[in-house]
């Protein structure tokens, strides 16, 4: 009997999970394996920490196939080092590919589909029948990414500050100086523009939190974001449509926390799409890119 390995190497928290007859015999979760979040040792030690508690799990020291998708991994050196670290733990054959390949791949098992992925980043990708893909955003945390998590907690702080200028009501620079434990605004200031600087992300849950309870900065913030999002959508089935000659509808999947767990971002994205393309399909639940994973693993053996 086959055994196989994916793993799904987010922004910030990596899963591995080893599947053998259809069935998971072990899952472990760990800290990110994205370099450029937690730099190269960190990254693999915690890959190897996450995959020894899995073949501990399942009493294995070795694996048929392994399907590894992971944040930035077009960025070189990249493939190699986690192909190296596959090769350690056995895997007989491997590829690493984005998170945002598995994440398709769970959706749409190789098929055309839009992706819309709103957790730490944010992109939009959209694949065609004959594998050619269109995509919006996603141009880095500093330049791009709206919608993200990392987007709501920079632009509620920056707006938050023009709001304190304006002497106009919101919560959010008191309740980041209390996450931040800054004395002042000034210190508040000078944390956020450091390099490499906080954690924007990490402010996302706190910033929904204010929204709910009407917060007026954070609910404008969360209703960008929405808006955002389902813009890319849209622009992205443009493309697929126009350029590759697809006609009907192309079913849209998403997945992240960012839509998954923010009403205020997941009722307007959802309604900004049926306004727009009342009979495109777009999924109730998100997708989970492990499948995406262990689908690519599966058919390494085929």
């Amino acid at each position: 009997m086959s055994l196989i390995l994916g793993i799904d190497g987010g922004g910030t928290r990596t899963r591995a999970s080893l599947v053998a007859g259809g069935k998971v015999v072990a899952h472990a979760e760990g800290g990110s394996i994205k370099r450029l979040r937690v730099g190269a040792k960190a990254a693999e030690a915690n890959l190897r920490a996450v995959l020894t508690d899995a073949f501990a799990q399942a009493g294995v020291k070795s694996v048929q196939a392994a399907c590894c998708g992971v944040a930035s991994a077009t960025l070189p050196g990249t493939a190699e080092w986690i192909t190296a670290v596959l090769n350690d733990f056995g895997a007989e054959k491997s590829e690493v590919v984005g998170d945002e390949v598995i994440a398709l791949d769970a959706a749409f098992k190789g098929g055309a589909g839009i992706l819309q992925i709103a957790g730490t980043g944010s992109n939009t990708i959209g694949r065609a029948a004959d594998g050619s893909r269109e995509s919006a955003g996603g141009w880095s945390s500093r330049l791009g990414d709206e919608g993200s998590g990392y987007w709501i907690g920079l632009h509620s702080v920056r707006r938050a500050l023009k709001a304190h200028d304006r002497e106009q009501p919101t919560q959010i620079l008191e309740r980041v100086a209390k996450l931040w434990k800054t004395a002042d605004l000034g210190e508040l200031v000078s944390l956020g523009d450091s390099t490499p600087g906080p954690d924007f992300a990490a402010l996302a849950p706190t910033i929904n939190d204010l929204a709910e309870a009407g917060d007026p900065v954070a609910l404008d913030v969360l209703a960008e974001a929405a808006r955002d999002l389902a813009e890319f959508v849209l622009l992205v089935r443009d493309k697929l449509r126009r350029k590759h000659n697809i006609v009907g509808e192309v079913p849209v999947a998403w997945t992240g926390g960012v839509i998954e767990k923010m009403r205020l971002v997941h009722e307007p994205f959802f309604a900004a799409l049926k306004a727009a393309a009342p009979e495109m399909p777009v999924a109730s639940t998100a997708v989970v890119s492990m499948e995406g994973a262990l689908w690519r693993a599966k058919n390494l053996l085929a």
